[in-house]
Formats: structure tokens, sequence, C-alpha cells
């Protein structure tokens, strides 16, 4: 087995706090030798190495990720050159010279762009999770982007910090909460940009004013989930200074200790996010590629994603962890806002909330 990284930006140490977050790795599906062996039939061609651009987030078992390869005769090497923002403006940048053969991470928040910037070329997976996929389409890119999870993101509390219950929105503004939050940049990280997404979805013509508030009350705001999370979150598992951070709602499960929960989320600031996968145009090895994105949406990787990386698989057929249901319950009325408004508007977007709240 080969796993190697070629991004310029090396992820090697978030990865390892990432795993020693979560809890152990899941098991292997006892379908996981079919899904293998359907995977690389689906696919007879497919063989060498394929070249999966992906998140800095990237996390999936090496006993997993062996069986894959050794049932498909593939060897898969890692380039990840940030989040997922940062990922898909790579991926535009470098299409006449495009950094791998398939793609992973890019969200619905950014889909658009990848789209219309034509770095995806035509590829719609036939695996027993194609029909459970499909409810997370992009309109009008079905066979070029694959939904593999969803997840829902929210601000995370610290249960200690707030005995009587998780602040509103509208709460995070009053100077009792001065210096008490840290979020993600939206122009740097998927997380930050779908929260930016909720509060104008929460706030209507006003979220500017929101944010100034927030502004003024001290917001932090960090380059990527990743340092938001683990080293800002006063959580016990952590130690920061921030009581309210960005993060998921399947986050808690991981911050119980002893049986008990330390954190949650709240739940009516979610914007749920989905992720997909697709076969780079002018991938070196398009058969291969394909044979990966199968096998992403096998029962065996699938049902490594809550473990691993916090998101729920798409495939109904996955085993979820059983204290998700009490510990991550999805947010009954996400906030959305229409993917066409989000590809219309995003950039102005962006540049309005930077000029709010760091300029």
């Amino acid at each position: 087995m080969r796993l190697t990284r070629t991004a310029a930006v090396t992820a090697a140490a978030m990865s390892t706090l990432l795993l020693a977050a979560c809890s152990s790795a899941s098991e292997p599906a006892a379908s996981s030798t079919a899904d293998a062996e359907a995977t690389a039939a689906s696919s007879p061609a497919a063989s060498g190495t394929v070249r999966l651009v992906t998140h800095d987030s990237f996390a999936v078992p090496e006993d997993v990720l062996a069986a894959f390869e050794a049932e498909s005769g593939i060897d898969v090497e890692l380039v990840q050159p940030g989040d997922a923002g940062t990922l898909v403006n790579q991926l535009v940048l470098t299409k006449d010279a495009p950094l791998g053969d398939a793609v992973y991470g890019i969200d619905n928040t950014f889909a658009s762009r990848a789209v219309d910037n034509g770095v995806l070329a035509a590829y719609a997976p036939d695996v027993p999770a194609t029909d459970d996929a499909a409810a997370y389409a992009v309109p009008g890119a079905e066979d070029l982007l694959t939904a593999v999870d969803f997840s829902d993101v929210c601000l995370n509390y610290d249960l200690a910090a707030f005995p009587d219950g998780a602040p509103t929105l509208d709460d995070l503004t009053d100077p009792a909460y001065a210096g008490m939050v840290s979020v993600t940049n939206p122009a740097t990280s998927s997380p930050g940009l779908a929260f930016l997404l909720a509060t104008i979805a929460a706030k209507g013509d006003a979220w500017t004013e929101w944010w100034a508030a927030m502004r003024d009350n001290d917001v932090r705001v960090t380059a990527s989930w990743s340092d938001t999370y683990f080293t800002d979150f006063s959580a016990p598992n952590y130690g920061g200074d921030y009581p309210i951070v960005l993060s998921y709602a399947s986050s808690p499960p991981y911050e119980v200790i002893d049986g008990a929960p330390t954190t949650a989320a709240m739940l009516d600031t979610c914007f749920r996010q989905v992720e997909y996968a697709g076969v780079l145009e002018g991938a070196e090895n398009p058969a291969g590629a394909q044979a990966v994105v199968d096998w992403l949406l096998s029962d065996e990787f699938q049902s490594t994603l809550p473990e691993n990386m916090y998101v729920y698989p798409v495939s109904t057929a996955a085993v979820v962890p059983a204290d998700w249901e009490q510990f991550a319950p999805l947010a009954a009325a996400p906030l959305s806002v229409d993917p066409a408004d989000i590809d219309a508007h995003r950039d102005e977007w962006i540049d309005e909330w930077t000029a709010t709240v760091l300029d």
C-alpha cells in the first residue's frame, strides 16, 4: 500500500489531530470484500496510481484503504492543498494541468464554481449507494458530482460554560458574550462559508448588521476549522479560551467523557453541508479515478465516515455509531440558501463579510 501526499501544503499534523480527536476507527462492514470486488469489477481497466485531491481533513483507516488497494490493484496517492475552499480554488487554477485524477471534498457551497470552470469530467457511478447519493445531487451536475456525505455545520458550545442552555444568535451580539465566539473565515474555510450562509438565511438583509455587532463583540476569526475547534475550544479535550466555536452537529459525541457529554450543537444555527466526489477533467488515470469514486460510495468506506470525519454517510446501508442518535442529532430545520443565489452572490457576500468583519 502507498499513501503519500504531494500537496504544496502538507497536512500531516492536522490529520494526526483529527485521528486523535476521534474514537477508534470503525470495523469494516461485513460486505466490505464484496464492495471492493464490485468496485474493481465496475472498472475492469482500473489499475496503477490514482491521485485523489482532497481537503486536509480527509481521514480513512489504513486497513480500509489497504483492502481497496489490494482488491483493485490501485495505489491511492493523496493530494491535499488545504480546506475545501482552497481545494476548489486550486482545482480551478490548475485545470489545464490537473493536480490529480479524482476529487473528494467539493461541497455544496463551492460546487457551482467547480462545475462552471470545467474542472470535472462526466461520470455517474452505478453502485448500490447510487440512489442514496442522488438525493443530494447538484441540479444540472448529476453526472459530474456524486454526493458522498453530509453534515450540519453549526456553532458548538461548552456545556460547562452555559449550564442554563445554549444562547441564540441574537444573544451572541450582547456584550455579555464578548470574546466567547470563534469562527472560521468564509474565504478560506467551507464551514466558514456554510455558517455565513446560515446567518444570511437567518437574518436576511440584516446579516451584515449581525456580523458588525459580532465584530464589535470581539468575535475571533481563524483560517480553518481545525484552528477554531482544536485550538480555541474551551471544551475539556482542548482547553482553549472560547466556549462557542464553529463546528458540526456531529462533533459532540467525540467530546463525551465517562459517558457524559461536555459539548452540544446549537441546532438553530445549522447549515446543511454536502460533500461530493468526481473525476477530474484531464485525469491521467480516468478509469482508476472512476473506481475510487465507486469506492467512496462503498459500505466499507461509508461506514468509516462518522468516526473519522464527523459526517453522515449518504448510504443508508452504512453503519452509523449508536450514540449519534443521542449526541449528534441533525437539525430538524437547517438553514438554507437557494443554490442559484449562492452561485450568483458567493463572492459578493464573502467580500462584504470581509469588509464588515476584518477590514
